[in-house]
């Protein structure tokens, strides 16, 4: 199960329809099917919500409310329990509760059950009024006494913000799994989120509401306790980026903007990790204690992390010689994994809430293996439950499918694999100095990929009338080509698989028809010649092939409809490159279908259950 929607509640003396269809709109990008806020209005609850974009639900707004109101919680949807209806969107409300929730509660049906015997029935087919109802029905008056026994029943994710019915200018706040961040500005008053891109306007300074912990927002400010009524204080945190990051400055898209980012991501995630030519983590407070005495490595991620795992094998096996695997999350955790106080498990996650990852790393953690987490978000639960954590700098990403934050996770992983290398001596410390060197290099490489943008626009013509593809490489490539393909079909639906080119003849070719695309990755070479000879026989099948290789390389033209080259560089540093090619091919195949580049069907940004 997914839990990708945006949250936001906000109490002081401002106009609160404003701050919140405001942040929904900031938030839209974690959920998009439905949309509504909750306010405190002539000392009731008035709720308005709507299926559709934010935008429906302010013509809703702008038509139905003229007072102004300084207290309300507000939430746009990724449908999970029920169908997209007016009637199952958030907020909502049974008796004097009224709340959003991100999350899934996992036995709500054992609790609806219990409901019906008491004559209550919901009039919606979420599991969220199920859990409003169970809050109603532990309320007595007494706000921290109910949302304690209701948690107290309720197993699953979830991520609260309520409002009672008799207790206006207040809104209560839990979470389990699925993150909440919050804020108290003097001049507006306190707001709390999904997602720090709806806070950035008011403030710079905020807290990760920890797991199992209540937070009561008033006018006045914000207090927390934990659930025994103790007092709490939560660790600030500080953002170094401003509003204009989360906002597309002119691009189309959010996901073109982000690509256009990559040059300077990557810049401020390498830089402060060189000293004196060599690779440094001193700043991120990680000793080189953590890679002495391994023997094994396990990367975890999912999707996109996941592939950028891949390629942190590779560099790290050929560099630093430990035995290193790659799993997905979501199964590591149920595969009884073979751990060890050896083993350094490292988690890749943009959000850092990543279920299936936060899982794996509490499992490394029992097992007493080292665990290391790259991260975007500082403060996310994936980081604070690491024994070490590298933070990836790239900022917000809005866009569904990621792309800086794909190629500044690719950089940690070089970085880390380098550090290994120096501290096993398995390299020459004038040979890290020159990969280095390299590294140093890949943002202006990065940054003349994208005056790539017309001509692979261009070429992704070829693209317009597809319904399957196919990508093949070898080596750096086939974990190029993983990405490639993700990329395309989550924003462009066209049905796509990457394949290791070698496994060609071993099956995969019978799929070969005419005019099938495919995407062939060279840039290998070591491998070159191997993967010209698959490109030949998918070629000979009628395939219309795109062909990515680096500079300087001859071609018959009779081989591939379009070629793309890359910049001359060491070729292992070839996939920041030939991501941006990926991405730009995916980009293009998107509005090119006169598709939503940045909310694709059925997707949303963040997965935080499971």
């Amino acid at each position: 199960m997914f839990d990708r929607c945006g949250i936001i509640g906000f109490t002081g003396d401002c106009d609160a329809k404003d701050i919140l269809l405001g942040g929904l709109r900031t938030l839209e990008y974690r959920g998009y099917d439905s949309a509504g806020i909750a306010f405190f209005s002539e000392g009731k609850i008035k709720t308005i919500k709507t299926v559709g974009k934010v935008d429906c639900l302010c013509d809703k707004v702008a038509t139905e409310v003229e007072d102004a109101t300084t207290c309300g919680i507000g939430h746009t949807r990724w449908a999970t329990h029920g169908g997209v209806t007016d009637t199952n969107s958030h907020p909502h409300t049974f008796g004097n509760v009224t709340l959003i929730h991100n999350g899934i509660i996992e036995n709500y049906q054992e609790l609806a059950n219990e409901l019906a015997k008491e004559g209550k029935k919901p009039v919606s087919q979420t599991d969220t009024e199920i859990a409003a109802m169970v809050i109603d029905s532990e309320y007595e008056g007494e706000p921290y006494e109910a949302i304690k026994k209701a948690c107290d029943r309720l197993d699953g994710a979830y991520g609260f913000c309520i409002m009672f019915a008799d207790r206006p200018g207040e809104i209560y706040s839990i979470r389990n799994g699925s993150p909440l961040v919050a804020t108290y500005a003097p001049e507006t008053g306190a707001i709390i989120a999904s997602d720090m891109v709806a806070l950035i306007s008011y403030s710079k300074d905020y807290f990760v509401l920890p797991e199992q912990k209540i937070a009561k927002l008033t006018k006045e400010g914000i207090v927390v306790t934990d659930l025994s009524g103790a007092p709490f204080e939560p660790e600030m945190l500080h953002v170094n980026w401003d509003v204009a990051a989360a906002r597309k400055d002119g691009y189309e898209y959010f996901m073109l903007k982000e690509i256009h980012e990559q040059p300077q991501a990557l810049m401020k995630t390498i830089t402060p990790r060189i000293v004196d030519d060599l690779p440094d983590f001193t700043t991120d407070g990680i000793g080189d204690d953590i890679f002495a005495g391994i023997d094994r490595v396990v990367i975890v991620g999912c999707g996109t992390a996941m592939h950028a795992g891949l390629v942190g094998k590779a560099m790290i096996e050929k560099l630093a010689g430990v035995l290193t695997s790659v799993e997905i999350a979501s199964e590591f955790r149920y595969a009884n994994p073979i751990l060890s106080d050896k083993t350094l498990v490292i988690a890749i996650s943009q959000s850092g809430e990543t279920a299936d990852t936060l899982a794996a790393i509490r499992l490394a953690k029992e097992k007493n293996a080292k665990t290391l987490s790259v991260v975007n978000v500082k403060g996310s639960t994936i980081a604070r439950e690491s024994d070490y954590v590298l933070y990836t700098h790239a900022g917000p990403e809005i866009a569904v499918a990621s792309t800086k934050a794909y190629t500044v996770q690719l950089a940690a992983m070089y970085l880390i694999a380098f550090r290994m290398a120096y501290i096993n001596k398995t390299v020459s410390d004038e040979a890290i100095k020159g990969l280095i060197k390299c590294l140093r290099r890949v943002p202006k490489d990065v940054e003349k990929m994208l005056k790539y943008d017309a001509q692979i626009e261009n070429i992704s013509n070829i693209l317009n009338k597809a319904e399957n593809l196919f990508f093949i490489g070898r080596g750096l490539d086939y974990a190029l080509s993983c990405e490639g393909s993700i990329k395309l079909k989550e924003i462009s639906y066209i049905h796509s698989e990457a394949y290791a080119a070698g496994e060609l003849k071993h099956g995969t070719i019978s799929l070969i028809t005419d005019n099938i695309p495919v995407i062939a990755i060279a840039t290998q070479n070591h491998v070159y010649g191997k993967t010209i000879s698959n490109v030949k026989e998918v070629r000979s099948r009628g395939a219309n092939v795109i062909l990515i290789t680096n500079e300087g390389v001859s071609v018959d033209p009779a081989l591939c409809d379009h070629q793309i080259t890359l910049p001359r560089m060491d070729d292992r540093f070839a996939p920041f490159s030939a991501a941006v090619v990926l991405q730009f091919i995916a980009y293009y195949a998107s509005v090119h279908r006169g598709l939503n580049v940045d909310q694709p069907r059925n997707l949303a940004k963040s997965v935080t259950v499971e």
